[in-house]
């Protein structure tokens, strides 16, 4: 009788040790990851030469913020733990570092820069961490097959550069064109791709001159001298946040008036117009596939009015005249797409290959585009529209171009 007992005793604890197993079968977490949390990382600037694009980390924690309220991703409240990086790239490998080690971060999200993304990636495929949604859109990190655990939401510099180009050989076929550029991989990437549209035969014809200039020289002033002195009747430029308003203010202070092409790193009307003057941006020509909150033609938007409700209760300290907390905010929202569909499988490889699964539309999004990735395409929107400053508002002109 005893031994009896023990046997069914037995069977009762092996069916119910087998329930558990069986109601969790289906949740696999990363680390960082529980039944209650998500918690994952991010370096950003929010000191340095480029703090102004600090407040991207800033409106995505107040998103984060909002989104925990009403009850978190599936049930899971999302934890953002964002460093300061001083868009450096070493500082960046040790606060990466740091997330991953230390704070147990389940992925890393929205780095921002070419330089501080690539200083980490090798660091982080080796580990097979996620490195979703980088804030840089370098051609290199579309590259899935070397980097499968690296991807980008935003368009190529390489396809932005191309856009410039198409516009000026039907607006301008006989432009002298000087180009400065960032002495960096985005920097790169964009001469790459302003020369491969040109194509061999047309590069010497219509490049007059480049320059570069580094993170650390205390003003463009040298170089954009030098470019006038070419002859050049188009500049285009890339740059962010201070060398972008400071190359705007010296173009307009020397009384040079070419065809000014700045690259969508420095559309932010707060962030970087009004350092240069207002005035002495207008005229300025672009490409973007995000609602300018400025432009009001969107007033009666609903995806501007959700944003701009939302920056008043949640982030009122932050600008809603800037661009880059409409690119925060958007980012944020991919992130949030991706994990409800993981579901109960939080698993970096699953949360990798949702990332790599997307195909939605944001209401923040310009009309018409799409975040579209797969399997083998990490970039995540590849359609952009132009346009101009007005000295106000950039103002959309032309069709959509690139692929949907």
């Amino acid at each position: 009788m005893k031994r009896r007992t023990l046997i069914v005793s037995a069977s009762a604890a092996t069916g119910l040790a087998a329930l558990p197993h069986l109601a969790f079968a289906q949740k696999k977490y990363a680390p960082g990851i529980t039944d209650d949390e998500i918690k994952f990382g991010q370096t950003g600037p929010l000191s340095g030469p480029a703090s102004a694009y600090g407040t991207i980390g800033r409106v995505q924690t107040a998103y984060f913020k909002m989104l925990n309220e009403q009850g978190g991703v599936n049930g899971r409240k999302l934890n953002l733990v964002v460093q300061d990086d001083g868009y450096s790239p070493p500082k960046t490998v040790e606060q990466v570092r740091r997330l991953v080690e230390r704070d147990e971060v389940a992925f890393i999200f929205n780095i921002l820069g070419t330089a501080p993304n690539v200083a980490v990636r090798k660091y982080l495929n080796e580990r097979k961490i996620p490195q979703l949604f980088t804030a840089a859109g370098a051609s290199t990190f579309g590259d899935h097959k070397n980097w499968p655990w690296t991807i980008v939401l935003q368009p190529s510099y390489q396809a932005e550069a191309r856009i410039y180009v198409e516009y000026l050989k039907k607006t301008k076929p006989d432009a002298k064109i000087a180009l400065l550029t960032g002495n960096d991989d985005a920097g790169k990437d964009y001469v790459e791709g302003v020369k491969h549209a040109l194509g061999p035969d047309s590069v010497k014809k219509h490049i007059v001159a480049e320059a570069t200039f580094e993170s650390t020289d205390p003003n463009t002033d040298s170089q954009v001298l030098a470019l006038r002195g070419s002859g050049a009747d188009t500049l285009i430029v890339h740059g962010v946040s201070k060398w972008a308003s400071m190359t705007i203010r010296k173009v307009y202070d020397i009384g040079w008036k070419p065809t000014f092409i700045l690259t969508a790193t420095a559309t932010s009307v707060s962030g970087v117009l009004e350092p240069a003057g207002l005035e002495k941006a207008t005229g300025l020509i672009t490409s973007y596939y995000l609602k300018d909150p400025n432009d009001p033609q969107w007033a009666n938007d609903k995806g501007f009015q959700d944003w701009l409700a939302f920056m008043k209760k949640y982030y009122p300290s932050g600008s809603t005249g800037d661009q880059l907390n409409v690119y925060g905010y958007t980012m944020a929202q991919a992130l949030v797409q991706t994990l409800k569909q993981c579901k109960d499988d939080l698993s970096r490889e699953n949360i990798m290959k949702q990332a790599a699964n997307l195909d939605v539309e944001l209401p923040m999004l310009l009309p018409g585009i799409r975040i579209k990735t797969g399997p083998n395409d990490y970039f995540g929107v590849e359609a952009q529209r132009m346009m101009r400053f007005n000295g106000k508002t950039w103002e959309l002109f032309g069709d959509l171009i690139g692929q949907n």
